[in-house]
């Protein structure tokens, strides 16, 4: 996030788009309500009639994968009417010129033709936004989830530099992490082509610098992507996978495919708090410790990084994931050897001055300290680009629509997405273990609309088969105008009816690498 969590309550006009906030970020979710109460605009843009767009000023359900063509549309119609930012962009940024030539080619009529929005709606979507500063823009894998995953971000970033939204409080880009450490995981060079801090394993120096450090050369190419270890796997060219808290055999697209790059590894390491799916599978399981019986820190979507700090001692076999990984190294012939991950802590700290340079347990606290923090006398900084972009000047980029990679036909005539619901977390592997959870929903479903059910000769409950070119699965049907005709929606945590079955594992964003589990095309059939 470009701001702070709290600031989402001071912002002029509240612009949500792929994100069911409420039930995935439901915390966040109250900030938005608190700022609508406040006398926030809301803006509302899902393929699915969530909860949050109840309190919205405008709602609109745009068709799977066109969030390019809505908000070149956006900005077309903010260009037009002048509501731009101009000095602004005349000192800030750069490539104006190129992007408005693109922007131009979305009249509202060619937009509606491609996202199902009325101009009217559309048109209200971009003065509220841009008439009501500050804005805060705020996107979650309903953005990501897609081939086009990258475009769409840019396309975020281009709203709000075109309306001078970023680099002031209350305003920003604000992705929601998926989970409570992912921003965390990715400080500390949790991706293929980066050391932690966000520094290019392929840079000399920086390369030197964490080789000294570590006593080993370590290599300069960028490793894989899970996109890329799959065909890897069943390639014979990936041999061993070591996964940390991660399910991936029911969070990755095409189960079957999946699962039989799985079975062709010569070995497959677990280490997570329960036996999951991916675990039951694995040659050899280690026992993680959960949060609350271990010490270390986490940073989570706002770039707040917050000491943990252990209340019992790890139970059974248990060990903290920096312990295990300290021994495991030591066994495969890397002496590992830390006391404490405040020892960890502070050479982190020491190889990533822009970001943690500042940082130390002590002046962590209660409230942590949110990056960069650059040296001791830093008090850590609530919204970045205040002063200017960390390129120089903000890249406009331009950037046409592209379809998704599949698309209903005769075969399969049905959009499907997928994501989460609200009383379950991720794959499960956590929240389906709590009774007090998983009475809430104890098994898998699919929502189709009370039209298409009619069509089918469906009633509530009934069990259908759904199939895609991937695979098919059971799941009864739960019949609710949240999904719009011709779209059914499935959640992803339930283990006996792996959604991922269905979905598109050869379709990905050729950037980012992130596949497109928002939109796949299926049939229905009434059993």
């Amino acid at each position: 996030m470009t701001n702070s969590i709290s600031e989402i309550e001071e912002a002029g006009c509240i612009f949500v788009i792929g994100s069911n906030t409420t039930a995935c970020h439901p915390l966040i979710a109250r900030r938005i309500i608190r700022g609508k109460e406040k006398g926030a605009k809301l803006i509302v843009a899902d393929p699915r009639n969530i909860h949050l767009a109840r309190f919205a000023d405008v709602a609109v359900r745009h068709r799977l994968g066109s969030d390019v063509a809505l908000l070149n549309g956006m900005m077309r119609i903010i260009i037009h009417n002048d509501w731009h930012a101009k000095h602004y962009i005349m000192e800030r940024t750069e490539e104006f010129e190129e992007f408005c030539r693109v922007v131009e080619t979305y009249p509202p009529e060619k937009v509606e033709n491609i996202t199902g929005v009325h101009p009217r709606d559309l048109e209200r979507m971009a003065e509220l936004y841009a008439t009501n500063p500050p804005g805060s823009l705020l996107y979650a894998m309903g953005i990501t989830q897609h081939t086009t995953g990258v475009d769409n971000v840019k396309s975020c970033c281009n709203l709000a530099m075109l309306c001078g939204y970023v680099g002031i409080r209350g305003g920003g880009v604000n992705p929601l992490r998926g989970q409570n450490n992912v921003q965390g995981a990715c400080d500390m060079g949790g991706l293929p082509n980066v050391l932690p801090g966000y520094q290019p394993v392929g840079d000399p120096e920086v390369n030197n610098r964490f080789s000294t450090a570590w006593g080993r050369k370590i290599p300069d190419r960028p490793g894989l992507t899970i996109t890329d270890m799959v065909p890897a796997m069943l390639d014979g060219k990936l041999k061993a996978l070591y996964v940390i808290g991660e399910n991936p055999k029911l969070s990755d697209p095409d189960w079957n495919h999946f699962h039989h790059a799985l079975k062709n590894l010569d070995l497959l390491i677990v280490q997570d708090l329960f036996l999951s799916e991916t675990a039951q599978v694995a040659h050899v399981v280690f026992p993680a410790a959960s949060a609350a019986e271990k010490d270390g820190t986490f940073t989570n979507s706002e770039r707040r990084c917050m000491r943990i700090n252990k209340a019992i001692e790890p139970l059974g076999d248990s060990l903290p994931d920096w312990e295990i990984i300290c021994r495991f190294s030591k066994a495969i012939g890397y002496d590992m050897t830390y006391d404490s991950p405040e020892e960890i802590f502070r050479e982190m700290a020491a190889l990533t001055p822009k970001l943690y340079g500042g940082m130390t347990y002590g002046r962590l606290g209660i409230e942590g300290l949110m990056w960069p923090c650059p040296d001791n006398d830093h008090p850590g900084t609530q919204y970045l680009h205040k002063d200017g972009f960390a390129r120089g000047k903000g890249k406009f980029h331009s950037i046409h629509y592209r379809p998704p990679a599949e698309s209903p036909d005769d075969e399969f005539p049905y959009f499907l997405t997928t994501g989460r619901m609200f009383a379950h977390f991720h794959t499960g592997t956590m929240t389906r273990i709590s009774p007090h959870l998983d009475v809430q929903q104890p098994k898998g479903y699919v929502d189709i609309n009370p039209k298409d059910a009619e069509a089918l000769g469906v009633k509530e409950s009934d069990v259908l088969l759904i199939s895609s070119r991937r695979g098919e699965m059971e799941v009864p049907a739960r019949l609710t105008t949240s999904v719009e005709p011709g779209v059914v929606f499935m959640p992803i945590h339930f283990g006996e009816s792996p959604t991922n079955i269905l979905t598109n594992a050869d379709a990905f964003d050729p950037l980012a690498k992130i596949p497109e589990f928002k939109v796949s095309s299926v049939k229905i059939k009434k059993l």
